[in-house]
């Protein structure tokens, strides 16, 4: 077996590798922009490998990869599922792996504190893989921090070729994160991304889209062929901005985009359809009578009457992020109403398990829309003049109206 050195050559989909005496970490966020993280849930997102990969060319009919995978115990909540490692040949599913054990993180979400215990590595092994000349792609959990300590084939590997395909950067919360997803090519950016076919580098941060200056550099300093950023339901959930300061917020993350992206296509995307949050304010916390019965669910806990005083609602937000992208009257700029991707009629048919997350099944939803709409023209958005959803008086945010996107 030989084995190959784990450097950025070999990593996609991860902006910095921390080499550390325990192996290498990828990380969704340059070390400039973790210095300025200011709590564990980011810092602990943005090391979940959602959208990374080990990519490489070989004829290697055996791969084994040594990994310490971080699991996360929720106590009260039942037991998570082991994160999923997949292995693809030319682009096709050939194995799936999981560590059964590593470091442990116990988060305790009633008391607010986490701690941690050192454990194992362990070895994944995919073998029978079809002996000529191939791309490996290994992608990597998505929502379960992995160091890579190291990757041994029984034949030379090279650097995977440019496959040409433009790249898109997306950034967003949970959900584009990949939460309630099987699989880490079951999330719904992979899974776009796949029906697009572009290369995603995937900054969707469980708890995280919250307009944070670090990101926007972060973005701004990132190569990209198309961009996005979907806005909202942290915004909301976390309780963390009033209306005030969010439309200028919007602008000065956009801006900073701009600062190194000038004309590349930028699509804003706003919030899914959540009903706890549709016109009631945050901040959500778990449900403590659920957790007490061994299920995770999330309540909100503002008053719908506080919205008059500047609290952000989702349906708030659209109609803001509607207005600011028109507003800005840039060429290269569109909108797409979260509701187009998950919208009333799809909660009634598959409803947010938690209130919160999709499922498996919408993330897949959500994929086949944000393609069909994002990817079928020129990715400025959905352009033209936003009207109301006909028959539903009620809404205030507008209706996307598709036009060629990439």
């Amino acid at each position: 077996m030989i084995t190959t050195p784990i450097t950025a050559t070999l990593v996609r989909g991860a902006l910095d590798l921390e080499h550390t005496d325990r192996g290498t970490l990828p990380h969704r966020l340059p070390a400039r922009a973790r210095r300025q993280i200011p709590d564990g849930q980011l810092a602990m997102a943005e090391s979940q490998p959602s959208g990374v990969r080990l990519a490489f060319r070989t004829r290697a009919t055996i791969v084994e990869l040594d990994v310490i995978a971080t699991k996360r115990v929720y106590t009260g909540a039942p037991p998570r599922p082991d994160g999923v490692y997949e292995l693809l040949v030319d682009g096709r599913l050939a194995g799936q792996a999981s560590a059964p054990d590593g470091d442990t993180l116990t988060i305790d979400m009633a008391a607010g504190t986490a701690r941690s215990e050192p454990g194992p590595m362990r070895t994944l092994r995919f073998a029978d893989l079809p002996g000529d000349d191939k791309t490996v792609e290994i992608w990597l959990p998505h929502d379960e921090t992995t160091r890579l300590v190291a990757l041994r084939t029984d034949a030379t590997v090279h650097n995977a070729q440019s496959n040409g395909r433009r790249t898109w950067l997306h950034h967003g919360s949970s959900i584009s994160h990949g939460s309630n997803a099987a699989t880490p090519t079951g999330i719904w950016p992979a899974l776009a991304a796949k029906l697009g076919g572009v290369d995603l580098v995937n900054l969707g941060f469980g708890g995280g889209a919250l307009l944070d200056p670090f990101t926007a550099r972060t973005m701004r300093d990132t190569p990209a062929d198309l961009i996005s950023v979907k806005i909202g339901i942290n915004l909301v959930n976390s309780d963390a901005m009033r209306s005030r300061a969010f439309g200028p917020a919007v602008h000065g993350f956009l801006d900073t985009i701009r600062e190194g992206h000038p004309a590349t296509p930028l699509l804003v995307v706003s919030p899914l359809h959540c009903p706890i949050h549709e016109r009631t304010p945050g901040p959500s916390f778990p449900d403590m009578a659920a957790l007490a019965e061994g299920k995770l669910r999330f309540v909100a806990t503002g008053d719908p009457a506080e919205t008059a005083a500047g609290k952000l609602t989702l349906t708030t937000i659209r109609g803001e992020l509607a207005r600011i992208v028109q507003e800005r009257a840039d060429p290269n700029l569109g909108y797409l109403d979260g509701l187009e991707l998950y919208g009333e009629e799809d909660n009634a048919e598959l409803p947010l398990p938690d209130e919160l997350h999709p499922d498996a099944a919408t993330h897949r939803r959500i994929a086949e829309r944000f393609a069909r709409l994002a990817f079928g023209g020129s990715f400025t958005g959905v352009r033209g003049t936003p009207v109301p959803r006909s028959g539903d008086p009620r809404r205030t945010s507008p209706r996307s109206t598709p036009e060629a996107i990439v």
